[in-house]
């Protein structure tokens, strides 16, 4: 099975101090090929933002034919 390496950026949901105050939240988190867009519309849907996606496992190019 196909697995991503996702690290993203969330906006954290606790309040400090004031209401203008953020605090960003990074993650790393492996990821189904088959639940990828799933993941991705969760992630934008927080606010977040998607840094760096990687193949963690399977070959590169498996769908496109490049075995």
């Amino acid at each position: 099975m196909r697995m991503f390496k996702v690290t993203a950026c969330v906006p954290s949901q606790t309040r400090i101090r004031t209401q203008r105050e953020l605090q960003n939240t990074y993650f790393t988190k492996l990821v189904p090929y088959d639940n990828w867009f799933r993941e991705q519309q969760r992630i934008m849907k927080m606010g977040g933002k998607i840094v760096k996606v990687e193949l963690a496992t399977g070959k590169p190019g498996m769908n496109t034919g490049l075995m």
